[in-house]
């Protein structure tokens, strides 16, 4: 094999790494215009205008404007599913919660650079303004739980189909991630404008896991009513 041949990429991967940037600048450009301008004042054809794509090739990438303003989130949660889907499994008795932890772990891991931060803070400001986004986030959670127990079902031996503990504790995971998630964006500095740190996110939610592990024994004591009586 010759020198050239051997180090010219394959046409394959070159066509991925174009799809690639393709992708990345729809979701970079759809969320400076909907930031600029507001979500509902950006039409698809703009959107499509401004990155020089037809509205054929975005619906090859996102179903909705929606889709596309979420990807940055939704993307973590792939990598989840993909991580679920191949990843060693670890010992037999290993707690399914625990495991389903690691994996969120391991897909942040993945996933996260300063770049992605700053997307994701730019989609949850307008998912906050945006009933339609979050709609569609909802959507995509129960989409991606179903997803996660098809694979614990396929891949862990779990004798009772109706058995609701993976359930629960995928959803466990999800709500302590959206609480770390919430922390970690409110960190941000909105006098410098700073982005909180990817690294800083998995600090949040491993710190929302150690509070998920206490939360069933927290115990509490009901304050004394001082207030007067009529």
């Amino acid at each position: 094999m010759s020198t050239a041949s051997a180090s010219a990429p394959a046409p394959s991967s070159l066509r991925e790494r174009k799809k690639r940037r393709t992708r990345q600048l729809l979701v970079d450009t759809s969320l400076e215009l909907f930031t600029e301008r507001g979500f509902g004042n950006v039409t698809l054809d703009e959107l499509c205008d401004s990155v020089e794509v037809s509205k054929r090739t975005f619906f090859r990438y996102f179903t909705s404007k929606e889709d596309v303003a979420m990807a940055p989130t939704q993307d973590l949660w792939l990598t989840f599913i993909n991580v679920l889907e191949t990843a060693d499994l670890g010992p037999a008795d290993r707690p399914v919660l625990l495991l389903i932890q690691d994996t969120l772990l391991t897909a942040l891991d993945r996933t996260t650079t300063d770049d992605w931060s700053h997307r994701v803070l730019l989609s949850r400001n307008l998912a906050e303004r945006t009933p339609s986004m979050d709609a569609h986030g909802l959507h995509f959670c129960d989409r991606t739980t179903r997803a996660a127990l098809a694979t614990l079902h396929r891949r862990l031996d779990i004798p009772d189909p109706a058995d609701l503990r993976p359930r629960l504790a995928v959803d466990m995971v999800v709500a302590a991630f959206h609480c770390a998630l919430a922390t970690w964006a409110s960190a941000t500095g909105t006098a410098t404008n700073t982005t909180p740190s990817p690294d800083s996110l998995s600090a949040h939610t491993r710190h929302a896991f150690t509070a998920l592990a206490a939360a069933p024994t927290f115990p509490v004591t009901p304050r004394q009513d001082t207030s007067p009586r009529p």
